[in-house]
């Protein structure tokens, strides 16, 4: 959908810059959010490119290198002056066809710097930087040159020089080459390492602001990461991806093309929460081409995988067990079913690809188009896994067999990677399957950039530690559950696959691979689905398991997975947090906490005015009960829900008749 209700004004185009900085001859340019909240300052003090920021005048990131790292040339970072600069102005909204929000004001204060080398090859760098009031960000264009044709980065000069009195969560993955899946584990900024190797986003507390950076935008570049500073400073310094035929670069460029790398994002707010709301990452990337949007639909899907292929009177890949999961979605008003690995010729051997693999042809005991038929009669629509180096092989092949059989998505995993080489992947992969009017949800993926804006079919990803690991070891806790929404969930949607019924004690859990048990309980499996941004959420347990109790799966039924309004009326990273989501004229309130057991406050004040059916859940006494009750609410009141340990509760709010 394009952006409407455009307003624009150019401020100024290739002037030159001439306030001065606080060394004699140096130069900057200060750019303000529109709301005068965030401020980044982009200088060559004393020859060195750098950035600054302040949020309401408190500096979160004090003066800090920027410049690439090239293989002709070296280092462009000093010795550069800035020769011009222009700014602009932009103030616009967007529509997002799912999500968490439904209209989306775009509207922010730019300025483009360029700088000059003034000794060597005498190089050419600029730097787009925007400010927004909830956040900043900034990226490099490397113009086309005669002395740099063919160029390739090496890495970035890039670095965020943090007081070291910070409270930060990041994710250490350690090593490139990953599925992006872990712990967001409390650190603070003085205890970064150069050794370490951050996921983003990396959210950070001071004792008046939250903040978290991220990427945004991700094509012809490689994947971000953070690292400790080498020089020994307090923050974090940027490291990329490296590129699988030569590590010692991490992008290539095309001759005759400025190179263009990702936006450097830095998401801000008085609170963590206020990160939650945020829709930065995705106004940092272009609308998209797609004309018709009305094939992209939200909905849950049954999904054979997690739970072991089991139905009653049958279980394994093979058309009954497929049938049982069918019928089981439509008995439940779920708009889809996912079958998982196993259903093509040569599959099932996940991560492997076997050779005479084929991604258009079924195994013998599975009868895809009889299936789709099937679904199809029952008001259930089918998605279909298929690993990427398989897809790959045979893409536009499949992609068009997949559209002619009538799949509704695919689930494409194992990608474990975001070097130049597989974002380009990623690209080409959406491209082709908007054109062929197929979903897409992206396992073993790299976390989210924002481009379910570009690419609305996007519909949801993985690239989180979600409930698979229920299977196989304790990882997922309550704490974890409580940390991801200001975390991994802040970048974009997370396929955490929520659902699992067979609740326990966390001292009575203990990983099976069939039928797994969760930690949590019944309250929060239901506040998951209002909680956790997926616009294509699984209903992941077995339609066994819900049969044998079924309280609460009435509430997953009916929950909205795509969004009009989000608003997080409170919580603490790894403690709690309690969001309201809307979807037309309904509210739904979603609460969770840790090990600890709680009461929260919920004020209606968001419900304006009227009257109000409350519909409300907690938990009971056991980890699989609920209590429910009914009452009439108006927004100048507020609820009271007690939350067990390891628990949540849910309240689905509709104006009184």
């Amino acid at each position: 959908m394009q952006a409407r209700g455009q307003f624009l004004t150019a401020l100024a185009t290739s002037a030159w810059v001439g306030c001065l900085a606080n060394g004699a001859g140096a130069a900057e340019q200060v750019v303000t959010s529109p709301g005068g909240q965030a401020e980044i300052r982009i200088s060559d003090e004393s020859g060195q490119a750098n950035f600054s920021l302040k949020f309401k005048g408190q500096t979160l990131v004090a003066p800090s290198p920027l410049g690439l790292i090239l293989d002709k040339g070296g280092l462009l970072s000093r010795s550069l002056k800035i020769a011009s600069a222009s700014t602009r102005q932009v103030d616009e909204t967007y529509d997002l066809a799912v999500g968490k929000t439904k209209t989306v004001r775009d509207r922010y204060a730019e300025t483009t710097v360029e700088f000059l080398e003034t000794s060597g090859l005498q190089r050419r760098l600029k730097i787009v930087a925007r400010a927004y009031d909830d956040g900043v960000a900034f990226r490099y264009v490397l113009p086309d040159q005669p002395n740099l044709a063919g160029v390739a980065v090496r890495g970035e000069e890039t670095k965020f020089a943090l007081s070291g009195d910070e409270r930060c969560w990041a994710l250490n993955l350690g090593r490139f080459g990953t599925s992006h899946e872990g712990e967001y584990d409390p650190i603070p900024a003085k205890s970064f390492r150069a050794q370490a190797l951050y996921e983003l986003p990396v959210v950070c507390q001071t004792k008046t602001a939250a903040f978290a950076l991220a990427e945004a935008d991700l094509k012809n570049w490689a994947g971000l990461y953070l690292t400790g500073r080498e020089d020994g400073g307090t923050g974090l310094q940027a490291k990329l991806s490296p590129r699988l035929d030569d590590p010692t670069k991490a992008v290539t460029t095309r001759i005759g093309t400025d190179t263009v790398s990702s936006w450097r994002v830095v998401m801000i707010g008085d609170t963590p929460g206020d990160l939650i709301s945020s829709n930065l990452m995705t106004s940092l990337n272009p609308p998209t081409p797609l004309t018709d949007t009305s094939w992209i639909k939200p909905g849950k899907a049954a999904w054979d995988w997690w739970n072991g292929s089991k139905v009653a009177g049958a279980e394994g890949m093979n058309d009954a067990t497929m049938k049982g999961f069918i019928d089981f979605a439509a008995a439940n008003k779920l708009e889809y079913m996912l079958i998982d690995d196993g259903w093509y010729a040569g599959s099932g051997q996940a991560p492997q690809v076997l050779p005479g693999t084929d991604v258009t042809r079924a195994i013998p005991d599975i009868h895809i188009q009889d299936l789709i038929a099937y679904g199809r009669e029952r008001g259930v629509g089918i998605m279909l896994w298929v690993h990427w180096k398989a897809l790959d092989a045979q893409m536009d092949e499949a992609l068009a067999a997949y559209e002619k059989w009538g799949v509704k998505g695919i689930k494409v995993d194992f990608m474990d990677r975001d070097d130049q080489q597989i974002v380009d992947y990623y690209h080409r992969l959406l491209e082709k399957a908007g054109q062929h009017h197929l979903m897409v949800d992206l396992h073993g993926a790299y976390r989210p950039t924002g481009l379910t804006r570009t690419y609305p079919h996007y519909v949801t990803q993985e690239g989180v530690l979600g409930a698979e690991y229920n299977k196989w070891s304790r990882r997922v806790t309550a704490t974890h559950n409580v940390t991801l929404p200001f975390t991994r969930m802040l970048l974009g949607p997370m396929d955490y696959t929520p659902g699992g019924f067979r609740n326990v004690r966390p001292q009575d859990f203990k990983d099976q691979f069939l039928l797994p048990t969760v930690q949590t309980t019944r309250g929060q499996a239901l506040a998951m689905y209002v909680v956790f941004d997926s616009p294509l959420t699984m209903v992941s347990d077995s339609p066994i398991t819900y049969a044998a109790s079924p309280a609460g799966l009435d509430f997953i039924s009916t929950v909205p997975t795509s969004w009009d309004e989000t608003r997080v009326l409170s919580g603490e990273i790894g403690q709690s947090i309690v969001i309201a989501r809307r979807k037309g004229d309904d509210w739904w309130v979603g609460a969770m906490t840790n090990e600890t057991e709680r009461t929260v406050k919920v004020p209606l004040g968001f419900l304006g005015n009227g009257s109000f059916k409350a519909e409300i859940r907690e938990d009971g006494a056991e980890p699989t009960a609920l209590k429910t009750r009914t009452q009439a609410v108006t927004g100048k009141q507020s609820l009271t829900l007690t939350l067990a340990p390891s628990g949540g509760g849910v309240v689905r709010l509709t104006p009184a008749k």
